[in-house]
């Protein structure tokens, strides 16, 4: 291998040496197998480490789960030790390592993991769990060595066999620094994004009426009224408007973004011949797309908001609200109160299309639940708000992923 191969595109300032290899086996120290767990063994007393964990983290800081107290300190961990799956009953943890971190001293780890303790002098643990996990050509090797049964996917010998690249200790501190403060703001971001996801849905529950009530358990101050029944059809307005020679972007709903860009989903038009019938929405306007989905197994509804015009869909239902808001609406019209109705008004299950069987007069046939104009609007910008907070989090998490993963391609060799 020459010079350059074993030198990474990017560095921090004042390293130039080559990279050496060395075998994982010339830098353990010491190793032992985890502690066998029966079911009795469950309780409160020691964190728990399994194979099962491994996949999801590169740092272990005791959060898994629990047992009875462990006595015997050949299982308990301390940190900078490395755990590795043997058993590949998890496909994911096969071959795959984690670091215990501090808040992981004094855990044990389970029957089918592998506790291994590396000289610290020549490498940083992290490190080498960064190199594990991420390295092409290690993961190639570890996967390889793997024999995919159930007790014994990794052997020792298979494991200490993989060959690293290291640069020197005090250039592995700083490359490990870096990744731990990137997993820092990733976790920050995740534990944020999952919090608030958790926020909305509570507060889908707690701001709508349910079991029988025309009132909600949460309201904004100020209002009291009871909400009225009205039938979906009494309150809004079909649209089939259409524009052949519309510039309009053309768009579609999914369950998980409502309304997108066609191109963000498919890389031609697939429209062909049938943009012509395309219904020509307008900024405010609702359509349902009776299309079954995984989230949304009875359709969804949207209200357009981000464009002014838009092409979409002729096989979508489509509709004005006369006097109510929009964005209300769609709240409620994906709401598990009319997902119920739906149920025993869909007729079977998807046609050929892959479209529900529910005609537009179906569909408006259902009863809601809505109160005053004031109380809907003050509802839709508390939840408009609250989505805007999501989608900040959810992209400063994929953009911190993103950069992550460019970080691990251009600084190891």
């Amino acid at each position: 291998m020459g010079s350059e191969e074993r030198k990474p595109r990017i560095r921090f300032k004042g390293f130039t040496d080559d990279w050496e290899q060395r075998k994982l086996g010339e830098l353990v120290i010491s190793h032992n197998a985890g502690i066998y767990i029966s079911k009795e063994d469950y309780g409160t007393g020691t964190n728990v480490i399994g194979v099962g964990n491994i996949y999801d983290n590169d740092i272990f800081d005791g959060e898994i789960y629990r047992l009875g107290p462990v006595n015997d300190e050949k299982f308990l961990l301390e940190e900078n030790d490395l755990i590795y799956g043997e058993s590949s009953l998890v496909p994911e943890g096969i071959a795959r390592t984690v670091c215990v971190g501090k808040n992981g001293v004094g855990s044990a780890f389970a029957w089918h993991t592998r506790r291994v303790k590396l000289d610290q002098s020549v490498i940083n643990s992290h490190f080498a769990t960064l190199e594990l996990n991420y390295n092409i050509d290690v993961r190639k090797y570890l996967i390889s060595v793997s024999t995919q049964t159930a007790l014994t996917g990794m052997t020792t010998e298979g494991y200490f066999g993989v060959t690293l690249s290291l640069p020197t200790v005090e250039e592995q501190a700083h490359i490990s620094s870096l990744f731990k403060q990137l997993d820092n703001l990733i976790t920050l971001h995740q534990r944020k994004y999952d919090k608030l996801v958790k926020v909305k849905k509570s507060m889908l529950e707690k701001m709508f009426p349910k079991n029988g009530s025309n009132v909600p358990e949460i309201r904004f101050e100020g209002f009291t009224d009871a909400w009225e029944q009205r039938k979906l059809g009494d309150i809004v307005t079909e649209v089939k408007r259409t524009d052949g020679n519309s510039s309009a972007p053309i768009m579609m709903i999914t369950a998980n973004d409502g309304f997108i860009n066609q191109s963000d989903r498919y890389s031609t038009n697939n429209a062909g011949q049938s943009l012509k019938k395309y219904i020509l929405l307008e900024k405010g306007e609702l359509a349902y797309n009776h299309g079954a989905s995984k989230l949304r197994p009875y359709g969804s509804c949207f209200a357009l908001t981000t464009e002014e015009k838009a092409r979409i869909p002729f096989v979508y239902h489509c509709f004005s609200a006369n006097e109510d808001n929009p964005e209300f609406l769609s709240i409620i019209l994906n709401g598990k109160n009319v997902e119920r109705q739906l149920r025993r008004i869909v007729s079977s299950g998807a046609r050929m299309d892959g479209l529900l069987n529910i005609s537009f007069d179906e569909y408006t046939s259902i009863p809601i639940l809505i109160p005053e104009k004031s109380e809907q609007n003050k509802i839709a910008e508390y939840f408009e708000q609250l989505d805007h907070l999501i989608t900040l989090h959810q992209c400063k998490l994929e953009k911190l992923k993103k950069i992550k993963k460019s970080m691990l391609q251009k600084m190891f060799v």
